[in-house]
């Protein structure tokens, strides 16, 4: 099978949409990424699936640590600015939760701590404990079949 009959199997798996942060010297680092679930409740962990191609990767690798920003229904603009395709000068005011930059206004954010890295194919899975979260009562953002959905889509 080519890559674009792949691509096309896995665009038919309706996801949320994250964004993962961590902050290096000062300085936030964010990439979009629906590659992202829970793996236990007791401890509590996640795992995030990073590509061994994306700048986020070696920042994640020096700071040991990361959030998970769940996306809105009313934060698209977000995952465009985090997964390159909105190219304008856009200013975000991030907020903190336990240390760690998270978006304002996220469905829910995780802070956690890299407790393992896995390498798998071209990608790297990070575990990580998570430290904190905050939830908030919102819609999600779906991505579904290359495109943004939300639950009052019709």
């Amino acid at each position: 099978m080519d890559d674009n009959q792949f691509r096309n199997a896995m665009g038919k798996f309706a996801t949320g949409v994250t964004v993962v942060l961590t902050e290096v010297n000062g300085a936030v680092h964010g990439m979009t990424a629906n590659a992202f679930m829970s793996v236990s409740l007791h401890p509590k962990l996640v795992t995030v699936s990073i590509s061994e191609n994306a700048r986020l990767l070696n920042k994640i690798k020096s700071s040991k640590v990361f959030s998970v920003n769940i996306l809105a229904s009313n934060q698209e603009e977000y995952s465009r600015v985090f997964s390159g395709k909105l190219k304008d000068d856009f200013r975000i005011e991030f907020d903190y939760l336990d240390g760690k930059p998270v978006l304002p206004g996220s469905l829910a954010q995780i802070t956690c701590e890299v407790t393992q890295e896995h390498t798998e194919g071209d990608h790297i899975l990070f575990i990580g404990k998570v430290t904190d979260t905050h939830v908030e009562e919102k819609k999600p953002l779906i991505f579904y079949g290359g495109k943004y959905h939300s639950l009052d889509d019709k």
